[in-house]
Parts: structure tokens; sequence; C-alpha cells
């Protein structure tokens, strides 16, 4: 439920960083281009603060550095930078009538937003406590991109007993990773199986984009799919697919994943994923 519910909470900071970000497109963009990530408890005490752009040029240099480094912002290149872009920013509109609304609209949204920050770091920090605590963690904690957020969710994912699954495909049919084919007469058709725990399949999905960039096979697996011409989605998919039945394997043997291991096998087996990987 932890793991869930942190996963909930991160689509809310999505959600809402999106709809502070459409606010302050009304009528004040500026502050946009002075902040590399919005989704920030900086960003969002400054919106608080300086919730216009008037109300920003009219404070003092040493009150907005202080605000920074209050903040842990001690870059001295980024301070001036952001300190320039506040005197030199043109208003794009003067209209109180618009600038009145959309600027309380930013301030909630922003108060919104940074308590939905200090709740994902508070589950995070609690899911950390519990999950380290774990037999199987090291084993899921070590995989290819899983991280200290991912790691967690892949682990309830698997769950304790063993004994549940009798085969690869089972888990991957459980999990709604395997695809279901259909047929009637002559036709034939495969399509997304509907029925399975979403959060599970997500889980292993989201996994699955995030080893690309850390796993030489699955960067090449990945583009192989996208050279068949497969998107994004279907091409991450069939990856997740793949991964399970690695995964599957060290889950029932209770053995970490190696990736120069399974490189070496991919090698004796004269796979293609290996000289694309090189």
């Amino acid at each position: 439920m932890l793991v869930e519910h942190r996963r909930q909470l991160v689509a809310d900071k999505v959600r809402l960083t999106n709809r502070l970000c459409a606010a302050l497109k009304q009528y004040y963009p500026q502050s946009l281009e002075w902040f590399e990530k919005l989704d920030t408890v900086l960003f969002c005490e400054f919106i608080k603060q300086w919730p216009t752009l008037r109300k920003a040029q009219s404070a003092r240099s040493t009150t907005l550095v202080r605000f920074f480094n209050e903040n842990h912002m001690y870059r001295q290149s980024v301070q001036q930078r952001r300190l320039d872009g506040i005197r030199k920013a043109m208003p794009l509109t003067l209209e109180e009538a618009l600038i009145e609304p959309f600027s309380l609209k930013a301030q909630l949204i922003a108060e919104q937003l940074r308590l939905v920050l200090a709740a994902i770091q508070q589950y995070g920090q609690k899911i950390s406590e519990l999950a380290s605590e774990h037999p199987d963690y090291e084993l899921f904690v070590s995989l290819p991109g899983a991280g200290a957020s991912l790691a967690p969710r892949l682990l309830v994912a698997f769950g304790e007993e063993r004994e549940r699954f009798q085969s690869a495909g089972e888990l991957q049919m459980y999990t709604g990773i395997a695809p279901v084919t259909e047929r009637s007469g002559q036709k034939c058709w495969v399509h997304w199986r509907t029925q399975c725990p979403r959060f599970l399949r997500q889980t292993i999905v989201e996994w699955a984009g995030h080893s690309i960039r850390y796993s030489f096979w699955a960067e090449a697996f990945y583009r192989q799919q996208r050279n068949k011409g497969s998107n994004h989605q279907a091409a991450v998919r069939a990856l997740a697919f793949k991964w399970l039945r690695i995964l599957y394997r060290c889950w029932q043997t209770r053995t970490q994943y190696d990736e120069s291991k399974y490189l070496k096998a991919l090698q004796q087996r004269g796979s293609p994923l290996v000289a694309a990987a090189a």
C-alpha cells in the first residue's frame, strides 16, 4: 500500500506541476525560465513569496539571495542569472483583472504542490526503512535502473511466495505483461491484457523503461524493436516481457542479476543483441 500510495502522489505531483505551469504562462511566464525544475520546494516557495513579476522586481537583491541560500541553492552563477533575469524581465500583461486571479491560483497550487512533495518524501523514508529490512531487497535494488523508488515496487510485485508461480509465463500473465491472443475462424489478433493488477503491470513497465539507460542489452533490444516499427510503448512492453523471464529466474534462485554474466550467455547463444550492444 505504501508504494502504491507514493506512486499516486507522484501522479498528483505531475498534475499539479502542469497546472502551475499553465497558470504562470497566463501572466508570469518569466518565472518558468528562471527555474529548470518546477516540482521543487524552492520554486513553490518562490511563487508563494513573489507571485507576480512586479513583486519579484520590487524585492532587493540581498533579499532574493538570502531566500536562495535559505532554500539550499548556493550556486552563485545560478543566483546571478536569476537576479539578472528578474531585473531585465518585461511584463507579459499589466491587466490586473488577469494578474490577480491567476496569481492567487498559482499560489494555491504551489502550496498544494509543496505539501505533495513533502508527502512523497515522507512515504519514501518509510518505504526505504521497511524495504531495507527485507531479505530480497538486495536482489531488486541491484537491478539496472531500479534505484530507491522502483526497487521496493518490484519487491512488492514479486512478493514472498515463490511457489505461487510455477513458471515465468504464469507471472507474465498475472502481471498483465503477456498479451492475449484470440482466434476466431481464420482470424487471429493480439491485444493488451485488461484483467490484471494494473499497478503491478505499471511497475514492471516503468522499470523496463528505466532499464534502457542502464543495461546494454536492454537498450539494444529496445532499438531493435523500434527498428521493426514498434512505437515507444510497444517496445518497452516487449522489453518488460523479456525482463520478467530473467527476473523470475533470479527470484526463484535468490541470485542477484549480473549484467556481465547475461551478456556472456547471450554471446554463447549467438544472440544479435550482443553485437548491437557492443
